[in-house]
């Protein structure tokens, strides 16, 4: 069978050159997404990931008490400082915790920082977080109050930031 591409007829070399040039898209293709995949993929896990699920139990508990208690927390970020307003049902403000976070980017731990904030006013924490890239940023905090024995987490906090350009 002849064409105006193959005025000879196709050959086996023609076969073997079109097999080659199909393969060779589709090696390029899986390359492409395989770049992209790895580039974009961080390979953030949950460290720990068995204890955890152990515990499942006991974390969806202090959640249930945590609603209880029926604290909000507000959050704000201005002037290179993370500001932390916390009150309770009552709206009054909740002093003397201990106030832990961890500020960082949803999708890579590259940016994350731990920060400690201090109370400013009764049931007002804050801390100096210098300037920040525009954006979203996850912030988990935990607050913290010592019992008779040792530091107890009364309050857990996830909010994500977004910080305008």
């Amino acid at each position: 069978m002849t064409s105006s591409i193959f005025p000879e007829g196709i050959k086996g070399r023609h076969v073997l050159y079109g097999m080659i040039l199909f393969f060779a898209t589709i090696f390029a293709v899986n390359g492409v997404f395989l770049y992209y995949a790895l580039k974009t993929h961080t390979g953030l896990d949950t460290p720990d990931a068995y204890r955890k699920g152990l515990a499942y139990n006991q974390r969806i508990l202090a959640a249930s008490e945590q609603e209880k208690l029926g604290w909000t927390g507000n959050v704000a970020v201005a002037d290179g400082k993370l500001r932390l307003v916390l009150s309770d049902k009552a709206g009054l403000p909740i002093s003397s915790l201990q106030i832990q976070a961890v500020l960082g980017r949803p999708s890579t731990d590259r940016f994350d920082r731990r920060l400690v904030l201090s109370e400013i006013a009764p049931g007002r924490y804050e801390v100096s977080v210098g300037a920040l890239d525009a954006g979203t940023w996850m912030l988990g905090v935990e607050a913290l109050r010592q019992t008779s024995n040792r530091e107890q987490v009364v309050y857990r906090m996830r909010k994500r930031l977004w910080l305008k350009p």
